[in-house]
């Protein structure tokens, strides 16, 4: 177990490290640049020594193997630079946003998995019923749609004609601090973009589940746990569903290393102050330290969630323990 443990710790360390170089290089690769986001829209009437102080200033006149090294120092330093257009340290304006990225993008997979698992073993149980068909097309058909237009189509409902729900943001400006009126606010913005998430989170979950566990059904090991007289809450339960659950935990474990990014289309639908909006507003910004920060947190996150995954694989499945011995 140490050895693979070991292993898989050298596996995804290289996998940050280029994780970190294309980090570094897509913000510099993109079109425009970030000095218009420094010196605002005047930056082509500074003289040509501003703006070599400019770049100076910022680092930007170096080679890009030197800005890239001094990258990887500071990240692993924990200092995550400065943001050019705000001026503030980025890793304050990050830790900012992440607690309502996990509030929306946490409960929603938490939420969604639950739900999908469910449905998707009671399909499975019923397999070819009606209720069968009408679970599986309607999910596949969910499946199919973008979130930004489900998110749309809310706003259009909820906020615009009905006008019972917020438009957008994670609270009111209004809103007391610390008190039971802000959580109630911050609970009332929150429903359209956690509803608008599962909807869009369940689809995947329940057709893993479903598909894993008709094929369950179908082993020798369910027909011998019926031959010894198990109650067949048991058998799905102990049996069928435990094993039907592993690649359900893959799925969840690569939602799970997207929950730091968040939703970014939904987050940007609705105007929603977490770290996917903060990407999208750092990216039309320029703003290249926020950008690498957001990505680098992403990174660590999936990288987290899949060797969490890995960890746990052996613990559910004694065959995985098997074949690595």
């Amino acid at each position: 177990m140490k050895r693979i443990l070991a292993r898989r710790l050298i596996q995804y360390g290289l996998l940050l490290f280029f994780a970190l170089a294309i980090n570094f290089m897509v913000p510099r690769l993109a079109p425009g640049g970030p000095l218009q986001t420094i010196a605002g829209a005047d930056v082509g009437l500074l003289e040509p020594s501003e703006l070599a102080q400019l770049l100076r200033d910022y680092g930007l006149d170096k080679p890009l193997y030197e800005q890239f090294a001094d990258y990887l120092v500071q990240t692993a330093s924990g200092d995550l630079g400065y943001s050019y257009r705000q001026g503030r340290p980025v890793s304050d304006i990050l830790f900012a946003r992440i607690p309502w990225t996990l509030l929306l993008a946490g409960s929603g997979l938490v939420i969604a998995t639950i739900i999908g698992i469910l449905l998707g073993a009671y399909a499975a149980l019923h397999r070819g019923s009606r209720r069968d068909v009408s679970l599986t097309g309607a999910f596949v058909v969910l499946q199919s749609l973008p979130a930004f237009w489900i998110g749309m189509v809310f706003i259009a409902i909820f906020a615009t004609r009905l006008q019972i729900l917020p438009t957008f943001g994670g609270q009111s400006i209004v809103a007391s601090e610390g008190t039971i009126e802000q959580i109630l606010d911050i609970a009332v913005h929150l429903v359209m973009p956690l509803t608008v998430l599962v909807l869009v989170s369940i689809p995947h979950i329940f057709l893993t589940t479903r598909y894993s566990m008709l094929g369950v059904l179908q082993e020798d090991f369910i027909d011998t746990a019926y031959a010894k007289g198990l109650r067949r809450g048991v058998i799905l339960l102990r049996h069928a569903l435990r094993n039907a659950l592993l690649p359900v935990l893959t799925v969840f474990a690569l939602h799970l290393g997207g929950v730091v990014s968040g939703a970014t289309v939904i987050e940007t639908v609705f105007s929603y102050p977490g770290v996917g909006r903060l990407i999208y507003e750092s990216v039309i910004a320029r703003d290249f330290p926020v950008l690498q920060a957001g990505f680098f947190v992403i990174t660590l996150s999936i990288v987290a969630a899949n060797l969490m995954a890995d960890l746990l694989y052996p613990i559910l499945d004694p065959r995985v323990r098997t074949a690595a011995r």
